[in-house]
């Protein structure tokens, strides 16, 4: 009697699944990369970082769901006391209540907005920074509001704080990750 060896199939959908998860932990791990790119500037308590960039990139990339899974996925890192945040803050739920949470706690909604956009039909590379703007807004917007409240600091200081040092860099960051989005979408 002989036996034939038994091979299991590996369902479609099995493979689509673990391919998700393994994209959005990676995508957690690009984010937690680079927050750890960070410079304090002494003219606010605000650092420069390329967390945001790389939140927009996973999102237009992966899509509102992917990215925001990866996004929140980061979050709970940081919070669990991983060294995922930017050097600059404290760490852990610290850094998430802190002067940059507002920041922080955008990052999964605006990887989502932009996700959606692109899936909604924001292509090439005009499209994705339209998307990237549209999350920069909602996370500018999120940040301002929260050194309103962390600073007892009016709309007008916490702007001068949260976005005026910013948007020059900014500018540099949707575009690149508009064009890092427009190459690896096609893969992911």
């Amino acid at each position: 009697m002989t036996v034939k060896p038994v091979s299991l199939p590996v369902s479609e959908r099995s493979y689509s699944a673990l391919r998700n998860v393994a994209l959005v932990v990676c995508a957690s791990w690009v984010i937690a990369l680079c927050a750890r790119f960070s410079v304090p500037l002494p003219y606010t308590p605000v650092p420069l970082s390329l967390a945001n960039f790389a939140v927009l990139a996973v999102g237009l990339t992966l899509g509102s769901r992917r990215g925001f899974a990866a996004a929140v996925l980061y979050l709970a890192q940081g919070a669990a006391g991983m060294p995922v945040f930017s050097p600059a803050g404290p760490g852990g739920v610290a850094q998430l209540l802190g002067i940059t949470g507002g920041f922080l706690l955008a990052y999964s909604l605006v990887a989502y907005l932009s996700g959606w956009l692109v899936e909604r039909g924001a292509r090439g590379f005009f499209g994705h920074m339209l998307a990237a703007v549209a999350g920069e807004a909602l996370l500018f917007a999120s940040g301002v509001t929260w050194l309103m409240m962390v600073l007892h600091v009016s709309v007008s200081q916490a702007i001068v704080f949260g976005v005026y040092p910013f948007l020059v860099g900014e500018v540099g960051k949707v575009m690149l990750a508009a064009g890092v989005a427009g190459r690896l979408r096609r893969y992911c």
